[in-house]
């Protein structure tokens, strides 16, 4: 494809992938694989130094735009680069390019003209959450649009595109918005050149009321500039259409009558958002990003404690809010009719998965772990040697104390004899001592 002209070193343009009053869009490449999105603004800068006011604006636009970045948010556009192309001197702004349909393309045919309520609730978080996070550091987009958020076909969230008009001046943006803005999502003080934190709550609520009722409140019927004038006067002063109406009037003929009905079952917390996002005042909106997230999660949690009967906990329903607003539109094909698949309870599973961890560490465990050797091993046969040396050592001394007990009786036999055979001398001495006497004594017959 050849170069319309130069954008930057380094980065090839690809060709326009939309133009309008606040710039233009390309397909831009850098050197290698990497896709990005680059955005042009119309009015060019005549030099790069301080002197010059569109210059010097867009620098410090620009400075406000990094912020965003600073810290990663799923549902908003990384902002790469900015600078002056080399042909023309246009300032630029670098983008992240997304892969998708933007949801005007996806209220086109051969798609429904009207959003589920489901799908509807989780833009809502989505993009308050992208709003949510650009007005805490200061950033106003300026242009909430349908084709403006993109749905990421690889991630399935909603993104939040193109900063073009918080890169230009008040007195740029003015002038843009007047001639070339996207009338039907401006909000009324955006007539006068006001762009505020209420203008960008405003276009969400726009583009909340065109998912659900199938048209944005006030439509604009031609490019003409009468027919502007007529939409932004219809802002300015018109009460909004009814939007359960035009959803009764715009539910697909092919949905069944269970299905009509069921989606005609807005939530009132959702339709009082909107209503409160479409005020004339700005001042009678949600002042901020940060608010209107706020209210879209405490009027879920309200929902659901009411459905549920109970004062359910918070971390709880906010798992449950998160899972309803998963995307509707992304699915693996044929899952659900694939055979031989055995679908268990996420507890059974967690289960399961504890088992088979503790038997892997049991295992690990018995395979690692080895008992340690003592530090003086002693064989068997040198406890059976130990044995019997004590054994022999007793059987000796045994027979030692038998010979001295037999030798004690023996001593003991023969000390008896000496007794008793001196016993028996003293009485023979005895015997004939008797005799001896009796016969000298004297007869006295």
């Amino acid at each position: 494809m050849a170069k319309v002209f130069t954008i930057a070193k380094g980065l090839e343009n690809m060709g326009a992938l939309r133009t309008g009053g606040q710039g233009s869009v390309y397909k831009g490449r850098r050197i290698g694989p990497i896709i990005s999105a680059v955005k042009l603004l119309p009015t060019p800068v005549q030099s790069e130094s301080e002197d010059d006011r569109n210059y010097r604006n867009f620098l410090n636009e620009v400075e406000k735009l990094k912020k965003v970045n600073e810290i990663p948010n799923p549902n908003v556009v990384k902002i790469l680069n900015s600078g002056i192309t080399e042909s023309g001197s246009f300032p630029f702004i670098e983008m992240e390019f997304i892969e998708g349909p933007d949801l005007e393309e996806l209220l086109k045919p051969p798609r429904e003209a009207i959003f589920t309520v489901k799908e509807t609730i989780k833009v809502a978080d989505q993009l308050a959450s992208a709003l949510c996070h650009c007005h805490k550091v200061g950033v106003k987009h300026g242009d909430i649009k349908s084709n403006n958020v993109k749905f990421n076909i690889h991630t399935g969230n909603y993104v939040l595109l193109d900063f073009g008009l918080s890169a230009m001046s008040d007195e740029q943006r003015r002038s843009s918005m007047r001639h070339a803005g996207a009338i039907e999502f401006m909000a009324p003080e955006q007539n006068e050149g006001h762009l505020l934190f209420q203008t960008d709550v405003y276009g969400y609520g726009v583009i909340l009321y065109e998912l659900l009722a199938g048209q944005v409140p006030f439509p604009l019927k031609d490019n003409g500039e009468t027919a502007r004038n007529a939409v932004m006067i219809a802002h300015m002063e018109q009460p909004v259409p009814d939007l359960m109406e035009l959803r009764r009037k715009n539910l697909p003929e092919a949905w069944s009558a269970a299905q009509k009905k069921r989606e005609m079952m807005v939530p009132r917390w959702l339709l009082d958002i909107i209503a409160g996002c479409l005020q004339k005042q700005p001042e009678e909106r949600y002042s901020s990003g940060m608010k209107l997230q706020e209210a879209i999660f405490e009027n879920s949690i309200a929902e659901l404690k009411a459905d549920s009967g109970t004062d359910a906990d918070e971390a709880v329903i906010k798992n449950q809010v998160e899972e309803a607003a998963q995307p509707a539109v992304v699915r693996h094909p044929n899952v659900a009719g694939q055979k031989g698949m055995i679908h268990i309870s996420k507890p059974v599973f967690a289960l399961l998965m504890l088992l088979l961890l503790g038997f892997m560490a049991f295992t690990a465990y018995s395979l690692i772990y080895k008992p340690a050797p003592p530090v003086n091993p002693i064989s068997q046969s040198e406890v059976d040697t130990t044995k019997q040396v004590d054994t022999s050592s007793l059987m000796a001394e045994n027979r030692y104390l038998k010979r001295k007990l037999k030798r004690l009786q023996t001593d003991s036999a023969t000390q008896k004899a000496i007794n008793d055979a001196v016993n028996g001398q003293q009485n023979t001495v005895k015997r004939d001592s008797t005799t001896v006497d009796t016969a000298n004594k004297p007869n006295n017959n």
